[in-house]
């Protein structure tokens, strides 16, 4: 039995004749005693309906979508029954209802050749609206998430729902680096390659912890039942791996400009400090710091595939990342500029300052800035020992000289990756705040705005999602997604992957939910 076509008739009609009313509306007394604001919201909602029918119309002209060859699935059955059949699609201009030819077999899934012509998504909501929910998510809680849709498309969806199509928005995120992204790179660029990593924790549900994580928050014991002691953790939070590449041009200072710049109202004088370029930053709470910094490498050498460019990279002094780093890159047989962030190696030498002098003191600013500005002229070895000779000529025990031993240690162990006058002299970077910035804006504004506890697979689809609008790819990211969706929802149910074409068009398909 084949679909049968309903009567034929102008599909077009009933968005004429609202047109007509909203002409009529709007040179009525009405409409001018209405002040502009509420004009604009009237107009808005009279013209999401228009928009609904002119949609309408449009898929009602398509046709039910019959086959013009044999419809065979997957499984090699060819579906020879045929039944019009009907389904839901809420779309941003309002909730649809649409017929389409169905072909069956006993005891197999229908095919719907229709669907794969209008590229419908399995769910009930449009890949439009999919779309939007994508990117409100990406900056705004779900709950916000709810209102915002329902304020700019009239949509009503659950927030379980918009969680799930979050989910379903962010899968393909691998896919697309991997294999969709065309990365352009300008004419001109600085010859500077940057990778930087670092780690910032999200608070998450307790069975998505680490396993370590979930034995100290069950072994470890708390003084008191109703907040933490000082000192005392929650164990309630999982580590994100964060990641930047950017390409930079140059910027030769001296230590005394170094020095003088972490000033709090310090002003920059001479040339302008140059701004990264071609930014793409992400965060992973599935992966392990391996993969994330395989993908960093993977993202530099597209950027830069002969080599041509100096590679640095810049790091805080987390053992893990540092090794995780070094083996990658010896690896591939590229041997970059390791270099530990200036402000890590400053706040190290505040903290050991405070055994000598006042918090808040001259004498505090002026030891700690003697100090820094050898270190940055390539005397971080010298600093470490004068600092202990200090501890041990004010008699300091082994108590009172923590800190001091601490950061000598510090100094001594990385000191290899403190060579800041050559650095400083060949115009590299020495601070880490492209990545400092992307644990705050990328990872913290969002994942802890709302004090919720994170599910894994829901913060990293929101991670994702954040990274693709950060990193100005996520207009491109979703025409991808849209293909994979093609590819997953409709050309892998046929045989061969080929999905057959439509025949003419019939009339009146698609039709109001009242």
């Amino acid at each position: 039995m084949s679909a049968q076509p309903a009567v034929d008739r102008d599909a077009f009609a009933p968005a004429r004749e609202s047109f007509a009313a909203l002409e009529t509306f709007l040179g009525s007394k009405e409409a001018c005693s209405l002040r502009e604001s509420d004009l604009e919201r009237e107009l808005e909602k009279r013209g999401r309906e228009l928009m609904r029918q002119l949609l309408e119309a449009h898929v009602e002209v398509r046709g039910p979508g019959e086959a013009a060859a044999p419809v065979k699935g997957s499984d090699g059955e060819e579906r020879v029954q045929q039944r019009l059949h009907e389904r839901g699609l809420e779309t941003v201009f309002g909730e649809v209802r649409i017929e389409r030819a169905g072909y069956l077999a006993e005891g197999k899934t229908g095919l719907h050749p229709m669907d794969a012509d209008l590229n419908l998504p399995k769910e009930l909501y449009s890949h439009e609206l999919r779309r939007r929910t994508a990117w409100a998510a990406a900056g705004n809680s779900f709950d916000e998430v709810i209102g915002l849709l329902r304020e700019t498309t009239g949509a009503e969806v659950g927030k379980r729902q918009v969680e799930q199509l979050v989910v379903r928005a962010a899968e393909d995120f691998d896919a697309f680096y991997k294999e969709g992204y065309e990365f352009r790179q300008p004419e001109r660029t600085g010859p500077l390659m940057v990778v930087t990593v670092d780690g910032k924790g999200v608070v998450m549900r307790h069975e998505d912890l680490r396993e370590a994580t979930q034995r100290k928050a069950e072994t470890t014991p708390h003084k008191l039942t109703g907040r933490l002691s000082r000192g005392e953790k929650r164990n309630a939070k999982r580590m994100a791996t964060v990641a930047a590449v950017y390409t930079i041009q140059p910027y030769s200072r001296r230590p005394e400009d170094v020095l003088g710049g972490l000033a709090p109202h310090h002003e920059q004088e001479g040339c302008r400090r140059p701004r990264p370029e071609n930014k793409r930053v992400w965060a992973s709470l599935e992966k392990p710091p391996e993969d994330v910094i395989k993908e960093a490498f993977r993202e530099a050498r597209r950027r830069d595939p002969e080599g041509h460019k100096r590679w640095i990279a810049l790091v805080d002094g987390n053992e893990t990342q540092l090794d995780i780093l070094r083996k990658r890159f010896h690896k591939e047989g590229y041997y970059p500029w390791i270099i530990l962030d200036f402000i890590h190696v400053a706040e190290r030498v505040w903290k050991a300052g405070l055994d000598f002098h006042k918090e808040g003191t001259a004498e505090l600013e002026a030891w700690v800035s003697k100090r820094l500005l050898a270190i940055l002229k390539g005397r971080a070895a010298h600093v470490a020992a004068g600092i202990r000779r200090s501890a041990t000529r004010h008699g300091f025990d082994e108590q009172a000289r923590q800190r001091i031993d601490s950061c000598a240690d510090y100094l001594l162990k990385y000191k290899k990756n403190m060579k800041y006058n050559e650095y400083l002299n060949m115009g590299l970077p020495i601070a880490t705040g492209v990545i400092e910035g992307a644990c705050r804006y990328l990872v913290k504004d969002r994942m802890d705005r709302t004090g919720a506890r994170w599910s894994l697979t829901g913060a990293e689809a929101v991670l994702r999602l954040r990274a693709l609008r950060t990193s100005g790819d996520f207009d491109t990211y979703w025409r991808f997604h849209e293909e994979q969706e093609y590819r997953r929802n409709h050309v892998a149910l046929y045989a061969g992957g080929q999905v057959p074409p439509i025949r003419g068009r019939a009339k009146k398909h698609l039709k109001r939910v009242k």
